[in-house]
């Protein structure tokens, strides 16, 4: 049985995803670990029995013999380890966003021609096992022509604070964090068809909320707040050249009555919800259908590292391609800009 072996950079919450699924995978071997903060490295490197443990990605990257990294950092360091990576002749699983600006994708998208290693975005979700049978569905046609879709990840109270709460780092805020899940998996689900145009507002009204007592939420290692440089809220409508559309809205703090995630998709022959459970709503003999696909609702993380391994190891093509990172970073960016400049924005 081939094997790979694959080293791990930035050792923050999201990464324990990787680090696991390696360390317990068949064809792969967790060889290296990497991250700035040493005490957290050398700690992860305990935990799996990890003895190259790393503070410096570029030492780590000289190591002939690693094949493929995982790369798991702030969002403003994606765009120059997985060149570096790429250039050092490594495979790279990049978690999402792909990075922070359109130009930094398409230098991403230059070095993977240049070199011909392979980048993996981490779209999570399109290897969720709801994601996987809805896609059976729309591939067989019974949603028909798909042609307009929204979403909605909305969190009442829900900054994490620290580098999600710091543009500098991430880019942006619930947008770039959470609407890059819920638009990616539309847009895949639709087919991918090429954006327009962008149309999008951003409000910062709320800030981290932090004088809120008695309810507990995610809190990233270094939340302060006192710095928020992000928006609270954010809405878009994305209109594509197939003239379907796509709308989204995404927030970190709102005032609403509870946190909400609704992903639905509409046919011209069915339609369809993913969240909060998968509904395909269709209709037969003049009678209306909602179809409950009988399923395990399993998450995608162990999926797309068996898709990665797999397709490093036997040379398949990613299901998550950069050029998909390239054209999500233009939606993206384009929404942000509309926003700042008050219009809708042709792409």
């Amino acid at each position: 049985m081939k094997t790979i072996k694959v080293g791990v950079i930035g050792l923050g919450s999201i990464s324990s995803y990787h680090t696991q699924h390696y360390a317990e995978h068949p064809q792969a071997e967790l060889y290296a670990l990497c991250d700035i903060n040493e005490a957290r490295a050398q700690a992860a490197g305990a935990k799996y029995g990890v003895s190259r443990v790393y503070t410096d990605y570029l030492e780590m990257l000289a190591d002939p013999a690693l094949e493929a990294v995982s790369v798991c950092t702030w969002n403003d360091s994606h765009a120059e380890l997985t060149i570096a990576a790429l250039e050092a002749g490594k495979h790279v699983l990049v978690e999402k966003p792909l990075c922070k600006s359109v130009e930094e994708a398409e230098r991403i998208e230059a070095a993977v021609r240049r070199t011909g290693k392979l980048v993996q975005i981490g779209y999570v979700r399109r290897f969720t096992s709801k994601v996987r049978t809805l896609r059976s569905f729309v591939d067989a046609g019974d949603l028909g022509g798909i042609y307009t879709a929204k979403a909605s990840t909305l969190r009442r109270i829900g900054n994490p604070g620290g580098w999600f709460a710091d543009a500098e780092r991430a880019g942006g805020g619930p947008l770039i964090d959470l609407g890059v899940h819920i638009i990616d998996v539309l847009w895949y689900l639709m087919g991918k068809p090429r954006a327009a145009s962008v149309s999008g507002n951003v409000y910062r009204k709320l800030g981290n909320r932090a004088n809120i007592r008695n309810l507990s939420y995610y809190k990233a290692a270094d939340f302060d707040p006192s710095v928020n440089t992000v928006e609270d809220y954010a809405n878009a409508l994305i209109r594509f050249e197939n003239g379907a559309s796509l709308y989204v809205d995404v927030s970190f703090s709102l005032h609403a009555k509870q946190d909400e995630t609704s992903i639905r998709l509409y046919g011209d022959k069915g339609g369809a919800e993913i969240e909060p459970e998968l509904v395909i709503a269709t209709e037969r003999h003049d009678t209306l259908l909602n179809l409950t696909p009988q399923i395990d609702a399993l998450r995608g993380y162990g999926p797309q590292i068996d898709h990665f391994l797999d397709c490093c190891l036997n040379g398949k093509e990613t299901l998550c391609p950069v050029e998909d990172g390239v054209e999500m970073m233009k939606m993206l960016c384009g929404i942000y800009e509309s926003a700042r400049t008050g219009r809708e924005l042709r792409l």
